[in-house]
């Protein structure tokens, strides 16, 4: 049953971290019992994106393969985090996802260099000796 007033009540997406190149990855609740861990803050036009690999939000928060060909010229879509993640050997499946995967390796390198936020410098630590 839903809610008295009509309003669909959205699902809660989860932030995770990708083991494999250490970036944040969005699990997102599908229309099977199985999340799906998506590339965060990326939506680009469906049909731009393969019918298989297009995954398109639903009103409720959780997101379905959209196989529609062609779809809405307007659509955005999401594209699953393994294959924009840097730490993964993929093919070069297309022009934009390649450049993609490239600048969030980048992104992981600089992650991995920078200091974790709120870590005292040497300079802030009592001397214990």
């Amino acid at each position: 049953m839903g809610d008295s007033e009509g309003k669909v009540r959205r699902l809660e997406t989860a932030q995770l971290t990708c083991p494999r190149c250490g970036l944040p990855q969005d699990q997102v609740q599908t229309l099977d019992p199985e999340p799906i861990l998506l590339e965060p803050d990326m939506r680009p036009l469906a049909h731009t994106v393969p019918a298989e690999r297009r995954w398109i939000e639903l009103s409720d928060g959780r997101v379905t393969v959209y196989g529609v060909c062609p779809p809405v010229v307007e659509q955005r879509c999401r594209i699953e985090h393994a294959l924009a993640c840097p730490g993964q050997e993929l093919p070069d499946l297309w022009r934009w996802l390649t450049s993609l995967r490239e600048e969030n390796r980048r992104k992981a390198e600089r992650l991995r260099e920078e200091p974790p936020p709120n870590s005292p410098s040497d300079e802030q630590l009592p001397d214990a000796g």
